[in-house]
């Protein structure tokens, strides 16, 4: 049998229902064996995270617990190196069959920065990218992909094919959510539920993350 795995990296600084929803969409449209969310110990694209790599880890091990499609992966955070996709990707390949499907999950804003990624055009050797778009977005890709999006990219997801290769643009619920503004309404002593699940709400208090 042939498995299904798709990939969600993130600082997960926390992690929130925007994240979890784009990820269980995502399970249930690809019937995907599993979906595994990666926290990122170093991203060489953003700011150093606000919380320990652990606490990071703690919270998103909390919010999947429950969710049998949905996983914690912490190899990023077992390195010593920037969090690199394609290293992450080449270390998940050499663990599945080679027909095995392995897909990248990616929001609109990260796709169109793909051509500052390390090696970034070795990425569709070992996967098929997934890009996240919700129905309100209006962007065009920028030049540097457009190349690319006319050789690999197919218009209906459910024809991917193969162990990956391919690119699939996929319609998400718009969730107007980000882990700055759950950070900056914890530091200001507001409440954030419903913003996270519970259970992570329940180890930002034991443990006192995000306080001002």
């Amino acid at each position: 049998m042939v498995k299904r795995i798709g990939v969600l990296g993130g600082t997960f600084d926390p992690i929130h229902i925007g994240h979890l929803r784009g990820a269980i969409e995502v399970a249930e449209q690809f019937a995907l064996d599993q979906l595994r969310l990666l926290p990122n110990a170093r991203p060489p694209h953003r700011g150093a995270p606000q919380v320990a790599a652990a606490d990071r880890l703690a919270m998103v091990a909390c919010a999947v617990a429950d969710v049998p499609q949905l996983r914690v992966d912490d190899r990023e955070l077992r390195r010593d190196t920037p969090s690199y996709s394609i290293e992450t990707l080449e270390s998940l390949r050499a663990e599945l069959a080679s027909d095995d499907q392995l897909f990248l999950l990616l929001g609109w804003d990260a796709f169109c920065g793909l051509p500052t990624w390390h090696r970034w055009e070795a990425l569709l050797d070992h996967c098929h990218i997934l890009v996240l778009q919700r129905p309100d977005a209006d962007s065009e890709a920028p030049e540097a992909l457009r190349d690319l999006l006319a050789a690999r990219s197919v218009s209906d997801p459910q024809a991917l094919q193969g162990p990956g290769g391919q690119i699939a643009f996929v319609w998400q619920t718009p969730l107007a959510v980000s882990a700055t503004q759950i950070r900056a309404q914890l530091a200001s002593g507001k409440s954030v539920r419903f913003l996270v699940p519970d259970a992570v709400l329940a180890y930002i208090h034991a443990h006192g993350l995000y306080r001002a």
